[in-house]
């Protein structure tokens, strides 16, 4: 038995998930955005909580563009920003996020899911690999800080 729940965002949630945002992730976004993922995908924009707080969360885009798996044009669904706080790291949390996240997107039709990862995040690599997710393309100077990112695909 796991010791916390993942549930659909709601707008209560926001100010905890910015700050999970910025305690976890030097890309950061206005509440704006926030907002407009959730209005977007509300099904694919999930928090998870632990001891009665929201420590975690995965939020996503639904895209149509060619399919990285063939040339035809699909619905995509977009891994925009996951983090799980520090202390709740290593309990499985965030591959749960991933798998109910693809689970939301596939409610909107998607055919296959992507995400980028900073290129020195081995850890994150790792679990994205064990959830089905390959590396495409290397995104060079994809981050801020120029910093290269990996895009990482996987079918629905």
């Amino acid at each position: 038995m796991s010791d916390y729940t993942i549930r659909q965002f709601t707008q209560d949630d926001l100010r905890t998930v910015t700050e999970i945002n910025k305690t976890c992730l030097p890309e950061n976004y206005p509440d704006s955005f926030f907002l407009v993922l959730y209005q977007h995908a509300p099904r694919a924009f999930l928090v998870a909580e632990a001891n009665g707080s929201v420590v975690g969360y995965i939020m996503c885009r639904i895209e149509r563009g060619i399919s990285s798996f063939g040339p035809l044009p699909v619905k995509k669904g977009h891994v925009v920003s996951i983090a799980v706080l520090p202390e709740y790291r290593n309990r499985g949390i965030g591959s749960e996020l991933i798998r109910r996240g693809i689970e939301g997107m596939k409610e909107y039709g998607v055919s296959e899911v992507f995400l980028e990862v900073r290129r020195s995040n081995e850890t994150a690599i790792q679990v994205y690999e064990q959830l089905g997710f390959e590396v495409k393309r290397v995104l060079r100077g994809y981050y801020r800080d120029g910093e290269d990112a990996f895009l990482m695909v996987r079918r629905a």
